[in-house]
């Protein structure tokens, strides 16, 4: 199955679905991934049934390079499959293999985890995270700021 990628017409009809205003903004890839966490979370906000995949992958990645841009390092990979993942944490860093620091989770965790909706002890105590590794700890820099 071809992967469609976010672009303004795939978000466009997403927020039409919520009696959202059509995104107008430049069709560069960090506007495009903003507009679609913003979309996700009026779709959380209003109940509705998961955006499509393409938004949920430029909310994620939108979230991902956040954590990257207020916490630069190596040393915790954090990943969100099927959809991004990122190096992130200032320490010793891996260059080959599996990272020795290592956090995993699905996208609805990792969106309410970035956005303060799950705490980071919650979501780990009911295996919502997998952490591995003695620096996978991200509480420190959750919930994201986003602005």
């Amino acid at each position: 199955m071809p992967r469609t990628p976010l672009s303004s017409a795939v978000l466009n009809e997403q927020r039409t679905v919520l009696g959202l205003p059509p995104y107008g903004g430049e069709e560069e890839p960090a506007a495009l991934r903003r507009a679609a966490f913003d979309t996700v979370l009026a779709s959380i906000e209003a109940g509705t049934a998961e955006p499509s995949r393409p938004v949920v992958q430029g909310a994620v990645r939108f979230l991902l390079d956040r954590l990257a841009e207020i916490a630069p390092g190596r040393s915790v990979e954090v990943r969100v499959p099927p959809y991004a993942a990122v190096q992130c944490i200032d320490g010793p860093h891996h260059t080959r293999g599996t990272p020795p620091n290592v956090v995993e989770m699905d996208a609805a965790a990792w969106i309410a985890l970035a956005t303060g909706r799950l705490a980071w002890d919650d979501a780990v105590a009911v295996g919502k995270v997998r952490a591995s590794g003695a620096r996978a700890d991200l509480s420190e820099h959750l919930p994201l700021p986003l602005d």
